[in-house]
């Protein structure tokens, strides 16, 4: 995919971005197994892992494991994943260590965790909350953002207490959880402005956009400048609900739509669509802040915001700001996870943010990424094929192709990540305001009219 153009001095910042950040460390907490209760027993030591290796390792075993299975992340700085087992399942978790995972024994269920999930949507839906399963801390993470006071802030205290101690943490938030939808660049309706995801194939072969479906709300009718002629008309859409995703068919039917990101000066190589992981280092692109990185830290979150509630979606401590929504959250190896949907903070604080997957966007819009790339259902065994093809080795992935693997060779590891945030996030005078609402967000239609595809963006 490639995105609007970016002034020179942007785009400079955007590929400074890249580099930094292609050479910093990921942070993480380190899991010791040996201080949850792990057992002894002799097994092999944890295999190091890419992550998309991960995510698929994570998968067979939480079925090998059923109800022993509570959740799984991925270390990045040793490169390993980290699959929790339900206390008192010796044996089973010796077959983990055996299949080249960590394991540590948790005292949460999956299935309890998901029950006191379903407690909070009950009793607690709340605008300005929401809630994911953290696998770090075997409990769900609540948060509320700075509307969620008096009377609504007991509700949910007293929801969160009714658990049962151990179940889930609570914590506030100083922005608002808004769509970041915005007036202003990148691609427009109706005098709202967001970005372009990922280009993608549609089911009848012509090409399109995927975005973020609270965009939907601002027009039918999607241009690449402001006031300009459309380029795009809305197929599909969705907002709030079980997700938050809008398929948009591009005018032209000759559009070339390239499958790769556009993060300033250079292009990062999209090879197919993936699952996140928690604990994977991911990039965002937007057309406000431009580039930014951080890291996942929960899956199927629930959000509550003022248009309603969205299921289904990734947390990260990625920032982003108004104009930001619909941008694509990728991989360094080139695997497209997500569509900014919205959160709060900005880039000069920081905050949550919240991403539509996009597996499941893909599978609901019957679309496949680029010229017939992965969708939800073709990339089981193909992500090591298809990232380490387009590398040449499969370490350095898509982010060599883009600059940020070797250009970033020689620079320091954990010291640079701040440095490269900021630096990567855009600042050309547009941190320090909260995300808010502004034209085009809110409720999205769940379709628009049939028409042909475009050219790129």
């Amino acid at each position: 995919m490639s995105h609007k153009r970016i002034p020179k001095r942007k785009a400079a910042i955007a590929v400074g971005g890249v580099v930094a950040l292609g050479a910093a460390a990921i942070l993480l907490p380190n899991a010791n197994a040996s201080q949850d209760g792990a057992s002894d027993g002799v097994a092999a030591a944890p295999k190091t892992l890419k992550a998309g290796d991960a995510s698929d390792l994570a998968t067979r075993l939480s079925g090998m494991l059923g109800d022993a299975y509570a959740g799984a992340w991925y270390d990045g700085e040793d490169k390993r994943l980290v699959v929790n087992v339900v206390r008192g399942e010796g044996d089973l978790a010796l077959k983990v260590r055996s299949a080249g995972a960590e394991v540590r024994e948790v005292d949460n269920s999956m299935a309890e965790l998901e029950a006191g999930a379903g407690t909070l949507k009950t009793e607690a839906s709340i605008p300005g909350t929401s809630w994911a399963v953290d696998p770090r801390t075997n409990k769900i993470l609540v948060t509320a953002d700075s509307t969620v006071t008096g009377a609504k802030w007991d509700r949910l205290e007293s929801t969160v207490e009714s658990l049962g101690s151990g179940m889930a943490t609570l914590k506030k938030s100083a922005g608002t959880f808004r769509t970041f939808a915005s007036g202003g660049d990148a691609i427009f309706a109706g005098g709202a402005r967001c970005s372009l995801g990922f280009n993608v194939t549609a089911g009848d072969g012509s090409p399109a956009i995927l975005t973020a479906g609270h965009c939907a709300a601002a027009g039918d009718e999607w241009s690449d400048q402001q006031g300009g002629e459309p380029i795009a008309t809305v197929d599909q859409a969705l907002f709030p609900g079980a997700g938050d995703f809008a398929l948009l068919t591009y005018n032209d039917p000759a559009t070339e739509a390239p499958s790769e990101v556009n993060v300033g000066g250079q292009t990062v190589p999209i090879v197919q669509a993936a699952e996140a992981t928690v604990g994977q280092q991911v990039f965002r692109m937007g057309s406000t802040t431009g580039l930014a990185d951080g890291q996942v830290l929960g899956l199927n979150a629930t959000v509550n915001y003022p248009e309603g509630t969205v299921t289904g979606l990734i947390q990260t401590n990625v920032c982003a700001e108004p104009g930001d929504s619909g941008g694509s959250l990728f991989t360094q190896d080139g695997l497209a996870i997500g569509l900014t949907s919205g959160g709060s903070g900005d880039c000069t604080v920081g905050g949550e943010t919240f991403f539509q997957p996009v597996t499941t966007a893909l599978e609901a819009v019957g679309a496949t990424l680029g010229d017939g790339g992965a969708g939800a259902g073709g990339q089981e065994g193909g992500q090591e094929q298809g990232a380490g093809q387009e590398a040449g080795d499969g370490q350095a992935g898509a982010g060599d192709q883009a600059g940020a693997g070797d250009q970033a060779g020689d620079q320091a590891g954990a010291e640079d990540q701040a440095g490269g945030q900021d630096a990567g996030a855009g600042q050309d005078g547009v941190g320090g305001q909260d995300a808010q609402d502004q034209d085009g967000t809110g409720s999205g239609r769940h379709s628009g009219r049939d028409s042909g595809p475009t050219r790129t963006h």
